[in-house]
């Protein structure tokens, strides 16, 4: 009986682990750059922003800072840290993309890390999308485009990106 109440109780703690870590308080601690460019259709599942927990923050720290400065020391920024780029950038990226003309009819939103911009959102096609990252790829400082744009309706292609929590 000893062993099922050890196992028993270590599944509790894990389990009040567990609670307890998704109940840290989750923050833009990076100040990552995240907007909505578009909103034209309705129903579009709202990604969750750049959200971390004081223990994310710390982990990730060491690696965002060497990633970051690894861009300057090879030459290709000529700022000291690619992360000072984002805040330029997705501003234009969403300038650009309402500006476009193409791109009215979808709900888009633009997160930039590292001069590195992921779409995430609702298209009308797989084509639309694939327009999307062409043209923002095309944007001054825009390293890379991650692509996470969904289309409504495709079974074979559900949402790729993490949903906003209701009260995010």
């Amino acid at each position: 009986m000893g062993g099922r109440t050890k196992r028993f109780s270590c599944s509790i703690a894990l389990l009040l682990a567990c609670a307890a870590a998704q109940a840290q308080p989750r923050t833009n601690a990076f100040d990552d750059p995240f907007v909505q460019a578009t909103s034209a259709m309705a129903g579009c599942p709202v990604p969750e922003g750049p959200l971390y927990t004081a223990e994310e923050v710390r982990a990730l720290a060491h690696i965002r800072a060497q990633h970051g400065g690894s861009c300057y020391r090879s030459g290709r920024c000529r700022l000291p840290n690619s992360y000072q780029y984002d805040a330029e950038i997705v501003p234009r990226v969403r300038q650009f993309i309402r500006e476009d003309g193409r791109f009215g009819e979808t709900s888009v939103w633009v997160l930039g890390q590292r001069r590195i911009v992921t779409l995430m959102g609702c298209v009308r096609s797989v084509e639309q999308g694939r327009a999307l990252e062409q043209a923002v790829g095309l944007v001054d400082d825009v390293m890379g485009v991650v692509n996470l744009l969904h289309v409504p309706g495709d079974a074979a292609a559900p949402v790729s990106y993490p949903l906003a929590q209701p009260g995010n």
